[in-house]
């Protein structure tokens, strides 16, 4: 049997909605626009079934149909079905200590922040684990006490809420014995299996949702370290350009920023210098 045509909608078997290559495009198009995703024709399967929730969800019989009212809703009903739609079609892979390289090379970065207040930014915080891993390099490498404030942020909402409600499986990824045990509090009962993160760990983090193509970032003051890992993939190269330009903006001369293993920004020596396995310093 052939496999369904999922570019021109000829999968009607298959498919509860209607999807054709202009609705593909169209996804595309405003995805694009909104959050500077770049979708390659390789997609369709994912965004036909991530969006098909939403047209369930609003009683759309076609994705034109919810496409059509989604580009004509405005007020705080339209914003809210804006951010589902985003939601929808971002990607979240993440796990605790997740490339642990730069956790090693973050504990050394940090020495000089000794008795001092270090500022960082997770760019992408998805459901947790990243910020969270970052927070506990920073208890190790500095104490408890230390002044530590970490802003992390994501675009999708709903991975957001459960970054802050830092309530995990205790058999997650990249978790050894000791981290258990000095950060987490095991549930019972109910909760048993699960673990959630100490209060002293969370006072450090602020959880907001931050859209990288928003005209204007609302940060406060400059951070020394930025975590941007694996976000730069699903830009173009004017996007990541435009978005590289913005973070050399909000971090202090010298201040590192952390990528993903699959991400090179040589091209940006003006902005950013390679300073170690895909850590870079800003210029």
């Amino acid at each position: 049997m052939p496999a369904p045509d999922l570019a021109n909608g000829n999968d009607a078997l298959d498919h509860e909605f209607s999807f054709s290559k202009a609705d593909f495009d169209r996804v595309r198009e405003l995805i694009y626009k909104h959050a500077g995703i770049s979708l390659h024709d390789g997609k369709h399967a994912m965004v036909y079934s991530r969006l098909s929730r939403r047209l369930r969800e609003t009683g759309h019989k076609s994705f034109s149909s919810y496409l059509q009212w989604l580009e004509a809703s405005t007020g705080p009903s339209g914003a809210a079905e804006w951010q589902e739609f985003v939601n929808c079609l971002t990607t979240n892979l993440t796990s605790f200590f997740r490339e642990e390289h730069h956790f090693h090379a973050l504990k050394d970065d940090l020495k000089p922040f000794v008795g001092k207040q270090v500022r960082i930014w997770c760019c992408a915080a998805s459901t947790g684990e990243e910020p969270y891993s970052i927070l506990m390099t920073c208890s190790e490498a500095l104490g408890a006490g230390a002044s530590v404030q970490l802003v992390a942020s994501d675009i999708d909402t709903n991975v957001l809420a459960t970054a802050r409600r830092g309530v995990y499986n205790a058999d997650s990824r990249g978790l050894d014995a000791t981290r258990l045990k000095n950060f987490f509090m095991r549930g019972t009962g109910a909760n048993g299996g699960k673990i959630r993160v100490k209060p002293e760990l969370q006072r450090w983090v602020d959880f907001r949702p931050l859209n990288l193509m928003d005209a204007q970032w609302q940060l406060g003051d400059p951070f020394h370290m930025v975590f941007c890992r694996n976000v730069m993939i699903y830009f173009d190269a004017p996007t990541q350009r435009k978005v590289l330009e913005r973070i050399h903006r909000v971090m202090r001369p010298g201040g590192l920023l952390f990528v993903g293993h699959s991400e090179n920004f040589t091209e940006s020596r003006d902005l950013f210098k390679l300073r170690g396995k895909t850590i870079y310093e800003r210029v």
